[in-house]
């Protein structure tokens, strides 16, 4: 019989770390957060915890893994997640948590195929929802949790493997973006160490309770709060990251509804904390006794003012713990318990004193150890150390000095024993608390037009009192220096690409001449030096030079009138982190930089801030300038009648090139031409044309004709002649095709007709679309729904009334997202009722005639492949030409060419193959 292990016995894996607290803390164990605070919660024990790996163990075993094999965990629901954690460890397979890259399938399908590599063929365990959304990837084995849970083993249940000290107990890739990860090896020796240091400053018993609410592909999330509170037989609580960063103020409402003693924040959390005013909540945070704030500097004033705002709360005046760490060094490692009061008269708060058992020193470029309060890299070493990365040998090589010693590329001094970080020698960005490197981003930047290739330098700054990093990006503009309008252009691109590919905006862009790149003898650009030269203003003038470009571009700068005015500028300046006196009146929200992320934003804070609800994004996209919108809002206050149809939507007016109109997809609306339009800026005028039927007491169009002829007298009114460029995205291109029909018809020239994605023939696919399925693709479109779902759900809903399927999808959807779309189920079945109507239409749609030329963008289509797609579809619109059509092939798949990952290279592909067709490119205006 087996001897029960206590606190106090010997334990050499990670194993019969779990075994342990399973039998000594029985009571105690895991709640699982459902939402925000006030959301239902469910518990699971530490026993239940270990009963639910141990079959999913056996269910593994019966697929044939055997000890040593890898298993990589796409699980977003922190349950699964942690109970096939458990599951792996039990059977000695080695896990290897990755985060999904949603809406990237390309990123997605690259992501998956290094690592597929990497860690030769492993099974990819998943979540059935998130398992139809796998990208294709040759060799790339799933399986679905929901697939083993609950199957009774043919075999007696397996017995948990032992593992020894040395082996790997985990694997955890450097970054979730880039597709050339590392995976550092942490074995089980590592992690033990790892608890009893961390333990030595935390000093968590089983009357804690912890909070996470970081996605668990972070080693912080894992270690930091997980594994911890496991070690001490401490109650810990998991809440899903969109529950606080949705609503940051949920973090502590959890941490009081929870009596949560001991957690985890970022310093960005804790700036995004002191922009909300929890006003008379009732919050109780006397229980948590420290918060670790990691992954990026503390800004000292943002600390002492988030200690002091949340004081009257019961908040300690110590509970601040700074701290340093990294995968390599299994999280947190380094400890600062003196703050604020250490750290009273220094803008960034130091990291403090390692756990024991590390060591750290800071070396000089030769790896000689530095005395104290000289800067150099932090180097460590010491149990909690990994030993390299899995398959990698060369990285692991350079990550090590010749004494052994682990380089953090971190900048640092040491003064009286504690650690203060300056600086970073790696080429990386921290925003957020989170890792962007250098290279992905240059990478993308040098493919757009009017960006010199290997002169692009993204790097960070930290301007004074900051909450975190910004970044910047300097490039060599390839435009004729006094083309204002074509600067602008290479501008926005930047931009807009930096946004798609990390989600948040450069803080600085510095277009700068060649000989301003200070370059290694290899031509390597020098980023810490540019850094340097920016700090000691070096480049002030290109700082000015831009704002000066992008003023007379604007049209100057208009001071805002009346408190609705200075309102909506002050909402503008921090959607895109300016000085809210240099938000002119006139200036318009995309030329700024604004996205379609942004108009949810927007809109939510208009709603809040001047009691505004119900606006509507039609509302933003025709009244995007301060003036305008706050025009638009006083219209909306008074009574009066309604504002008659237009189809026309302007998404951006300047540009002397003839005008490109836009038709929507089939969902009727045009949001999905925001972020393709901004491109445009300076270039052409981009108009959308959205669908009847949205505003109230507006029809639907009761026939395909009416349409056409409505849209057709619309872009009449705003261009009376040709060259016409018409163009639709999806169910738009046969419309497209139609308004280009019917102004030939009327001896107008059209010039460019493009068809993005979409074959001459909708009616086999409207035949294919009854209500339901309508449903099920608008509100997979609006990611109300996930891809399983809307492909589940049509089937199951069938057979149900219609305002019970339309109820459905409004109780799967998450409620932060109908937040920012501002839907409920009224409208949310109005929208569906506009998009079935024009489904409708399409049912008795058959193409007939021809136009010139068209243009046909093609991408992986919804079935089927690309190929047969071109070949058998797509190729048919020669049926209904005069001349010759262009192929162009574009990045992506049916529903991301235009999104954030493709749309800076799809944009430069329709703006060459505007300016060929239309004549009116570079020189030939």
């Amino acid at each position: 019989m087996k001897k029960a292990l206590t606190n106090n016995s010997p334990i050499s894996n990670i194993t019969d770390l779990l075994t342990r607290t399973a039998r000594n803390h029985a009571e105690s164990g895991l709640t699982y957060c459902l939402g925000g605070a006030d959301a239902p919660h469910e518990f699971q024990s530490y026993p239940e915890l270990l009963k639910e790996a141990r079959l999913l163990h056996s269910a593994l075993c019966a697929r044939g893994l055997a000890p040593r094999d890898k298993v990589v965990l796409i699980l977003e629901r922190p349950r699964n997640f942690l109970t096939a954690f458990w599951a792996c460890l039990l059977g000695g397979f080695v896990p290897c948590p990755l985060s999904p890259q949603r809406g990237d399938p390309t990123r997605w399908a690259a992501q998956l195929t290094h690592v597929n590599t990497l860690l030769e063929s492993p099974l990819v365990l998943t979540e059935a929802s998130l398992a139809a959304e796998l990208p294709a990837t040759d060799g790339l084995r799933v399986a679905a949790i929901e697939s083993l849970h609950g199957v009774e083993p043919s075999a007696p249940a397996a017995e948990p493997h032992r593992a020894a000290p040395e082996d790997i107990a985990v694997l955890v890739l450097t970054s979730g973006s880039t597709g050339n990860s590392k995976a550092v090896r942490l074995s089980h020796a590592n992690l033990l160490a790892s608890m009893a240091g961390k333990n030595g400053y935390h000093r968590l018993t089983a009357a804690d309770t912890t909070l996470n609410w970081v996605s668990f592909d972070h080693v912080a999330a894992l270690l930091e709060c997980h594994l911890l509170p496991l070690y001490a037989g401490s109650r810990q609580c998991h809440a899903e990251p969109s529950a606080v960063l949705g609503e940051p103020l949920e973090f502590v409402r959890l941490l009081s509804r929870h009596r949560v003693t001991a957690t985890f924040a970022p310093n960005f959390l804790l700036g995004l904390l002191l922009t909300t005013e929890p006003g008379a909540e009732p919050l109780d945070l006397s229980s948590l006794r420290h918060l670790i704030s990691g992954g990026e500097a503390v800004v000292g004033a943002t600390g002492r003012a988030f200690l002091e705002r949340f004081a009257p709360y019961g908040l300690g005046p110590e509970i601040l713990w700074p701290a340093f760490g990294m995968t390599e060094t299994c999280a947190g490692s380094i400890y600062n318990l003196g703050f604020p009061e250490a750290d009273h008269d220094q803008e960034f708060a130091a990291v403090g004193t390692p756990v024991e058992g590390l060591r750290i020193r800071i070396a000089d470029d030769g790896d000689r150890a530095l005395p104290e309060g000289e800067t150099g890299e932090l180097q460590l070493s010491g149990p909690v150390v990994t030993t390299g990365y899995y398959n990698n040998p060369r990285a692991t090589a350079e990550a090590f000095t010749a004494d052994g010693w682990f380089r953090s590329g971190d900048l640092g001094r040491i003064t009286a024993g504690r650690l203060t970080l300056v600086g970073r020698s790696k080429d990386s960005v921290i925003v957020n608390g989170v890792n962007y490197f250098s290279h992905e981003v240059e990478s993308a930047l040098e493919q757009l037009d009017g960006v010199s290739r290997s002169y692009v330098a993204a790097f960070p700054t930290r301007p004074a009192h900051s909450d975190t990093e910004q970044l910047v990006v300097a490039f060599h503009p390839e435009v004729p220096h006094d083309d204002d309008a074509a600067l602008h252009r290479v501008l926005t691109a930047v931009r807009g690409t930096v946004v798609a590919q990390w989600g948040f905006r450069p803080g600085l862009l510095l277009p700068l001449d060649k000989d301003a790149f200070p370059k290694t003898s290899l031509g390597k650009i020098q980023r810490a030096l540019m850094r340097r030269r920016l700090e000691s203003g070096a480049y002030d003038s290109a700082v000015r030079s831009v704002t000066e470009l992008v003023e007379r571009v604007l049209g100057g700068h208009t001071e805002p009138e009346g408190a609705t005015e200075r309102t909506l500028a002050g909402i503008y300046a921090e959607l895109f982190g300016i000085a809210p006196d240099s938000v002119s009146a006139t200036a318009d929200f995309f030329d700024l930089g604004g996205t379609s992320l942004d108009i949810l934003r927007l809109r939510s804070a208009v709603a809040q801030r001047l009691d505004a609800p119900g606006l509507q994004v039609i509302d933003l996209l025709t009244a995007p300038t301060v003036r305008a919108l706050a025009t638009r809002l006083a219209e909306r206050a008074a009574p009066g009648a309604p504002e008659p149809y237009d189809p026309l939507v302007p998404m951006q007016r300047s540009g002397t090139k003839t005008p490109l109109f836009c038709v929507h997809p089939g969902v009727g609306e045009v949001l999905v031409f925001v972020n393709l339009a901004k491109y445009f800026t300076g270039d052409r005028p981009f108009y959308a044309l959205r669908a009847r039927g949205f505003n109230e007491g507006e029809k639907p169009f009761a026939t395909f004709e009416e349409m056409v002829d409505t849209y057709v007298t619309a872009i009449r009114g705003r261009q009376p002649h040709g060259p016409y460029a018409i163009a639709g995205y999806s169910y738009g291109g046969a419309v497209a095709f139609e308004i280009a029909k019917v102004l030939e018809s009327q001896g107008e020239r059209v010039d460019f007709v493009g068809s993005f994605n979409l074959p001459p023939h909708i009616k086999y696919r409207m035949e294919e679309l009854d209500f339901v399925e309508t449903a099920a693709n608008l509100a997979f479109f609006l990611a109300l729904i996930d891809k399983k779902q809307s492909l589940e759900l049509p089937g199951r809903l069938r057979g149900l009334p219609r305002a019970e399927q339309l109820a459905r999808f409004i109780e799967l959807a998450p409620d932060r997202r109908l937040r920012e779309l501002d839907l409920d189920l009224a409208r949310f079945g109005d929208w569906a009722e506009l998009a079935d109507s024009l489904t409708d239409l399409g049912r008795t749609y058959e193409p007939s005639g021809s136009v010139r030329s068209i243009s046909v963008f093609y991408a992986t289509p919804l079935r089927g492949t690309k190929e047969n797609w071109l070949a058998h579809e797509l190729r048919r619109w020669d049926d209904h030409t005069t001349t010759d059509n262009r192929y162009i092939e574009v990045p992506g798949e049916h529903y991301t060419l235009m999104g954030p990952r493709h749309v800076a290279e799809f944009q430069a592909i329709l703006r060459r193959e505007l300016d060929r067709a239309m004549g009116d490119g570079e020189g030939e205006q």
